[in-house]
């Protein structure tokens, strides 16, 4: 009978707990609703020919972590003075997103104004964010009169097309600052996969005064020239029999990226390389994917500056390495030797990297590819080639290209050097057909003079 009583008692006692469990929750619930969180992209185009207009929310100084309000809300953004630190020119300045960049001085349009309605908090995801960049010092090296900086004004690239972001990193940006602002973004778009040890001790590494300039030796190879010509060329099979090879050289500088071969297609490509474009992936799959056609490794001469193109840390620590001379200490090239890649002479002076800033911006205004609205969105980069044009576009006063896809490629092979005809190879990481359509707009504007075979 007693153990009847307690076991009745038991019962009624865990029920009574239930009861006050699923009241608790019944509150919860009826007393606290937040406000629903969506992703809000300003000017959503995902075509390379309209404006692009992209709202940088993790930049705006507000605390990480704190949403910040979009279209659909009253709440003032903040104002925040841009200190001058860490040696940078940190004038603040409005850009596209809601106010100036702590630490950066932000460039871009100025957005247009939006009318206070009741709606919802916005946010953005970090591969879609970032149109705030760094600015430094304009200063054209040439006095060309109709150089692409002034010409571009006159186009539809006019609004898109920043004077000010630096196209290179160097010793001058390895600082905290700087470091806290770029590990926001992944990949090339920013520092977000390397430590800041390996960023600080690499960049701290290109330290002369070269490092940040794409076009260091102007003043010696100008030769009284007004405007800087280059060639910018690509490996496409349209350059096939195409006795290219004297004109491309004829430039003051000749940029060439990856698997690049001259020897035995002189008289198509040329044999001069300036500027050599690559990133460490890049470069291995090259030796290993063209070795068979000839590939020994990047162009080696006395006119030759390598240019990294960060996608990893181990693009930071083979470019340490290379301006040091000293062995790859770690990673993948651990124990490497960068003088097996670029000759004995390697220097200083002859190795530079892209900065994160540029090849963002490449990509939030140039080559918004709708890929950043799939599940690859996170590896999606302008192609190596697409960063050195562009690159190009930004330094030199006149660019032709050679050897880039046109419309007609599927008459042509892969690589002007296959033995068999290989058809184009699509990658989920970059976007060939929009990079393709950029190129044409860029030849009809006048800005670039394609090659296209006709």
């Amino acid at each position: 009978m007693a153990l009847h009583r307690c076991l009745m008692l038991g019962t009624l006692a865990t029920l009574l707990l239930l009861c006050l469990y699923v009241v608790v929750l019944v509150t919860q619930e009826t007393t606290w609703d937040p406000p629903p969180l969506r992703f809000f992209l300003q000017g959503g185009s995902s075509t390379p020919l309209g404006p692009t207009k992209l709202v940088d929310r993790q930049t705006t100084g507000e605390p990480r972590g704190q949403l910040v309000p979009g279209p659909g809300s009253t709440r003032a953004p903040s104002q925040h003075r841009g200190p001058e630190q860490d040696g940078l020119d940190a004038t603040p300045s409005i850009g596209p997103g809601l106010g100036g960049a702590d630490q950066t001085r932000t460039e871009g349009p100025t957005p247009r104004p939006r009318q206070p309605t009741a709606g919802n908090w916005t946010t953005e995801p970090p591969v879609l964010s970032g149109d705030v960049y760094l600015s430094e010092e304009d200063r054209p090296q040439s006095s060309c009169p109709d150089s692409v900086r002034t010409r571009v004004a006159r186009t539809e690239f006019g609004e898109r097309f920043l004077k000010n972001v630096p196209v290179l990193q160097w010793a001058r940006h390895a600082t905290r600052g700087q470091y806290e602002r770029l590990r926001r973004y992944p990949g090339s778009h920013g520092w977000g996969g390397v430590d800041n040890e390996s960023a600080f001790l690499s960049l701290s590494a290109l330290n002369s005064s070269a490092s940040g300039q794409l076009l260091d030796d102007w003043k010696d190879r100008g030769n009284g020239s007004e405007c800087i010509p280059c060639a910018v060329v690509g490996n496409g099979g349209i350059l096939k029999d195409s006795k290219k090879g004297k004109e491309i050289d004829s430039h003051h500088y000749v940029f060439r990226t990856n698997g690049v071969i001259t020897a035995g297609f002189q008289e198509d490509v040329g044999v001069r390389t300036t500027h050599y474009t690559f990133s460490t992936n890049t470069l291995m799959n090259s030796l290993r994917s063209y070795a068979g056609a000839g590939y020994r490794g990047p162009p080696v001469s006395e006119e030759t500056r390598y240019v990294f193109l960060p996608d990893h840390d181990r693009d930071y620590l083979l470019m340490k390495a290379s301006v040091t001379h000293t062995l790859v200490e770690r990673g993948p090239e651990q124990g490497r030797d960068p003088t097996s890649y670029f000759g004995k002479d390697v220097s200083v002076e002859k190795v530079k990297m892209y900065h994160p800033d540029f090849i963002r911006y490449l990509r939030n205004r140039f080559l918004r590819s709708s890929t950043l609205k799939t599940r690859f969105k996170d590896i999606y980069r302008p192609s190596t080639g697409a960063v050195m044009l562009l690159a190009a576009l930004h330094t030199c006063d006149q660019v032709s290209v050679y050897g880039f896809m046109t419309p007609d490629y599927t008459k042509y092979s892969d690589h002007y050097y296959d033995r068999d005809h290989h058809p184009v190879v699509f990658y989920v990481n970059h976007d060939f057909k929009m990079e393709m359509a950029l190129w044409q707009r860029l030849h009809q504007a006048g800005l670039i003079r394609l090659y296209m075979r006709q």
